[in-house]
């Protein structure tokens, strides 16, 4: 399916079938659909709406998020203390290079209280845990990510990262990446680059309910470049809800997101993209 979006010209038309696809457009199409039943059968309309209603509700709710990501998406664990040190005696190893390669999740092109491109949250955080294990394990950094195809305007994600690493939290990056679109292009143009580097072992940041698809866009573009990269998932962001239980049921922000990432991440893994 992907490629197909590829030869019809219309991979910048994926952020807006995306967008068409997932909550809350599908659960209002249905109200309405629901609403327009009004005029024939009163009982299978309310039905409808309710299911709309029930649908929108959910879609909203912390533990229906968190129970997606890890009964349909199963990401990985993330990193134990004995797999860090693991990687930090290969870093320090002789003849074997270790590189933690940060996958970006989108940026502000322009944000006014800097005055410059920024990176969004999702990438944020992202990048701050890749600082951090860089320091722990000695390996160095390479970010991932070009312009969003919704968003084809102003400096990489690359750049902003470069930038924020350096100044805030002064530790540059290694490698920088910005022609990538896609978790595909991520992996395709990551491990050309960390190919001609020698790196044997790739540590992959990004969050759990990414990380069997960006795994899976590693290994198979490993495959086909005949590049022998052995892939360390290093999932964050798979805390579960603090908040008391009764509250995870009730709609808020964070259950909205949550669920919208997940069904975006299946979405994604059915067409291939």
């Amino acid at each position: 399916m992907n490629e197909l979006f590829g030869l019809l010209g219309m991979q910048s038309w994926k952020p807006v079938l995306a967008a068409l696809l997932l909550p809350p457009v599908p659960w209002l199409l249905l109200m309405m659909v629901g609403a327009r039943l009004m005029f024939w059968r009163r009982s299978l309309a309310w039905l409808v709406i309710l299911l709309g209603a029930a649908g929108m509700w959910l879609s909203c709710s912390s533990a229906v998020g968190y129970w997606l990501e890890h009964a349909v998406l199963r990401p990985p664990t993330p990193l134990s203390l004995e797999r860090m040190q693991e990687i930090k005696r290969l870093a320090a190893t002789p003849g074997t290079k270790v590189a933690i390669v940060v996958l970006g999740g989108g940026r502000q092109a322009m944000a006014p209280e800097y005055r410059l491109a920024n990176l969004n949250s999702i990438s944020l955080q992202r990048l701050h845990y890749a600082v951090w294990l860089s320091r722990l394990t000695g390996a160095p950094i390479l970010f991932s990510g070009g312009i969003g195809r919704s968003d084809p305007v102003g400096v990489t994600e690359a750049e902003a990262a470069a930038r924020i690493a350096e100044r805030d939290y002064l530790k540059p990056l290694t490698w920088s990446e910005a022609e990538s679109h896609d978790t595909r292009e991520n992996a395709t143009f990551s491990l050309a680059m960390i190919k001609a580097a020698g790196i044997s072992d790739v540590v992959l940041v990004t969050h759990g309910y990414h990380m069997p698809r960006a795994v899976k866009a590693f290994q198979a573009e490993a495959q086909r470049a005949d590049s022998p990269v052995r892939i360390w998932p290093a999932p964050m962001g798979l805390a579960a809800p603090s908040h008391r239980t009764s509250l995870q049921w009730l709609p808020s922000t964070e259950g909205f997101t949550r669920v919208r990432a997940v069904l975006r991440e299946l979405a994604a893994s059915l067409v291939g993209a």
